[in-house]
């Protein structure tokens, strides 16, 4: 493969890839809330039960560094809750299970990588993507368990 084919190829890639994810992202807002009313498929996988596995990776710490977009598309920001009530909280729970949903799609778009590039190239764009969206799924599923804890002990 000519250097030339190679670059126009990893352009293409990068594009594909931001085109999944501004997709997912864009249209999140307006999936039906019945869709992340509960923990569904993927977002069971792995779940810790307590909270020691995220305090050594210093989620804590990550949310407070890295930006939240959720608002960008016209969702809602998850920097603060919007209140302290069971109902609120609930809708929260909504909107931390969207964004969840929305960067596990993001980090399946290599996916659709697979069938046009070399094994290297699609392994370089996954190693990628899943290392700059798992600080995003850290944070959300942190915040998730400990939402649903409180809302637990509320009800």
């Amino acid at each position: 493969m000519q250097t030339g084919d190679l670059v126009r190829l990893i352009v293409i890639d990068f594009l594909t890839v931001v085109g999944i994810t501004a997709i997912a992202g864009i249209t999140a807002p307006r999936w039906p809330d019945r869709w992340l009313d509960r923990d569904r498929g993927v977002l069971r996988w792995f779940a810790p039960k307590h909270d020691g596995v995220f305090r050594i990776l210093r989620v804590s710490w990550m949310a407070r560094i890295l930006p939240e977009l959720g608002s960008t598309f016209g969702g809602a920001s998850k920097s603060e809750l919007p209140g302290r009530d069971a109902q609120s909280l609930r809708r929260y729970l909504i909107e931390v299970r969207r964004a969840e949903w929305v960067h596990i799609v993001s980090t399946f778009s290599f996916l659709a990588l697979i069938p046009f590039n070399p094994w290297w190239l699609t392994l370089l764009f996954a190693a990628i993507i899943v290392l700059g969206n798992a600080p995003f799924l850290l944070i959300l599923r942190f915040n998730r368990l400990r939402l649903t804890r409180l809302l637990e002990r509320m009800s």
